[in-house]
Formats: C-alpha cells, structure tokens, sequence
C-alpha cells in the first residue's frame, strides 16, 4: 500500500512542477499595472523579474516600461538616466514591431506624460491618446481598469473622454 502512495506521487510530482512553472510564466497584467501605478521601487524590482520570467511575447515591452517607471525611483541621476535609456530601447523596440498593441500605446501615454522634458520624449502623446481613445471599449476589463485608474491623476486623459 505505501509503495502505490510513494508511486502515485513520484508521477503527480513532475506534473506539478510543470503545471507551476506554467502559472508562473503568464504575465499577470493586474499585478503589473498596480505595480506601475504605486511606484514602489521593490515591487517594480519584483515584477520586472517576473515578466522577464514570463513567456509573454509582450515582455519586453512590459519590462521596458517597468525600467522606465525604475527610472523615476532610483536616487542618483546616473542610475535614472542609465535605467530610462534601456527602458525607451526595450520598450521603443517593442511598440515598433507590435504597432496595433493599444496596451502598448498607453504605457507610452503615461510615461511621456510624466517623463521629465530633459529626457525628450513627448512626441506621441496625442496620437497615443488618439488610439487608446477608439479601442479602449474593445481592451479588455483589466487594461480598461487601469487606464480608468489612470485618468484620475492625468491632465491630458479624462474619463469622460473614453465612454
């Protein structure tokens, strides 16, 4: 009888590895946005270790912002500067060859908006703000939440805007 329990669990034991390993890899864009909005530097840490772990074919957009939002934490200039110019390479790379991925378009939004004017960019707010505004009714509930949460503290977006 124990030889049965010790067998059926040696062959349950590789497929709960696996089936974790999976959970794990799926980029969980509640938790990332939160951490996006709270700003605090540990958990950005955290979930950019998380979303480089992912399976995602997005992560390197997510992590590029992440870096960027790393930037405006981080004390010496140095290290801001150092941390936003990897996040705009990741993330700039990341929107050009996914030019439809909305969700993309508005983490550029909220970064340009609240990205210093030393740094230069600023250039798409507008046509960002043009495409969340036709597809934010077709994005789904998670991403609508988000920017939702967002134009409480933006001067450009309004919820109004959206409905």
């Amino acid at each position: 009888m124990k030889k049965r329990i010790i067998f059926a669990l040696l062959l349950l034991l590789p497929g709960t590895i696996v089936l974790s390993k999976t959970i794990q890899q799926k980029l969980d864009k509640a938790a990332f946005y939160t951490v996006m909005d709270r700003g605090n530097l540990d958990e950005v840490n955290n979930e950019i270790d998380l979303v480089a772990a992912s399976s995602s074919p997005e992560k390197d957009g997510y992590t590029g912002a992440l870096l960027m939002r790393k930037a405006g934490l981080v004390k010496r200039p140095a290290e801001k500067l150092k941390f936003f110019k990897a996040g705009r390479i990741k993330f700039d790379t990341a929107i050009a060859a996914d030019k439809d991925n909305v969700e993309f378009h508005f983490l550029r939004f909220a970064i340009q908006e609240h990205a210093p004017k030393i740094v230069k960019y600023r250039a798409d707010l507008e046509a960002d703000k043009q495409i969340i505004l036709k597809a934010y009714k077709n994005l789904s509930p998670v991403v609508q939440h988000a920017i939702m949460d967002y134009t409480k503290n933006s001067k450009l977006l309004h919820a109004q805007d959206l409905n």
